[in-house]
């Protein structure tokens, strides 16, 4: 069963298997998804249309909006999160002012979380933009995905828009320091377990150079019928070989 998107700009405390106790940041508002990709996998759904010019129109949060959720959600807290993380319906880093509010959440995770960690979950296609690249570097987490290695797999799995490339968001990534790469495996006519994949995918995180890799696969609902869920023992050759070339990994 696909995921409903989230309503408002925070949410939980979620129990999440990467970040543990983490709120929720999502700056995409709640009435349709918003991203540069449209995953086979993604637990919300397929991207309507036009999606990946980013937000637009009404039901965008303001900063000044997102601050106010956010020291609401903190001061309702019992005990603070181990992490304030962007995510949410879709690509956070489409926020046009994603910066801004990054600086935003950080001073008020200083003043009411001060051992809370910001975060963000980010599909790495605005990793380019050098003002995003410097939003990006002043949060403490930086979780970006790489789930192909060829452009071919890429534009089948990922499903990005025309102009998005593989080669410019790997180009992206080797820019930015001290990320997690995030990477679901998933088999099927459209996946991406193949070995010639996976070879190639190995290649390029490790010319990325992440201080660590978390590996996944399907655990939730997803829209395609033509990908699945891959074993345990697949996902966990796939962190040895990583391990073997000091790259450090994980399977979640």
């Amino acid at each position: 069963m696909l995921l409903d998107l989230k309503q408002g700009v925070t949410y939980g405390p979620v129990r999440s298997r990467r970040l543990g106790r983490s709120l929720g940041i999502n700056l995409l508002g709640s009435a349709a998804k918003v991203c540069t990709f449209d995953c086979l996998y993604c637990q919300y759904g397929w991207t309507p249309p036009d999606s990946a010019s980013g937000p637009d129109g009404p039901g965008l949060p303001s900063p000044q909006e997102v601050f106010a959720a956010v020291e609401s959600a903190l001061a309702g807290l019992d005990e603070p999160p181990s992490y304030l993380t962007f995510s949410g319906n879709g690509e956070p880093t489409l926020h046009p002012r994603f910066g801004e509010i990054v600086d935003g959440v950080s001073a008020l995770r200083d003043r009411l979380a001060p051992g809370a960690r910001t975060a963000v979950l980010s599909n790495s296609t605005r990793v380019h933009d050098p003002r995003v690249r410097e939003a990006l570097a002043r949060l403490d987490v930086r979780i970006m995905k790489l789930d192909a290695g060829t452009e071919e797999t890429f534009r089948r799995f990922n499903r990005p828009p025309e102009g998005v490339s593989l080669a410019e968001v790997l180009d992206g990534l080797r820019s930015l320091d001290g990320l997690t790469i995030q990477t679901l495996v998933a088999e099927g006519p459209d996946g991406n377990a193949n070995a010639w994949e996976i070879h190639s995918w190995v290649d390029a995180v490790v010319s990325v150079r992440p201080v660590a890799v978390q590996l996944y696969t399907l655990a939730r609902g997803y829209p395609s019928d033509r990908i699945g869920p891959v074993g345990a023992r697949l996902l966990e050759a796939i962190r040895d070989r990583l391990l073997a070339l000091d790259v450090s990994a994980s399977v979640y």
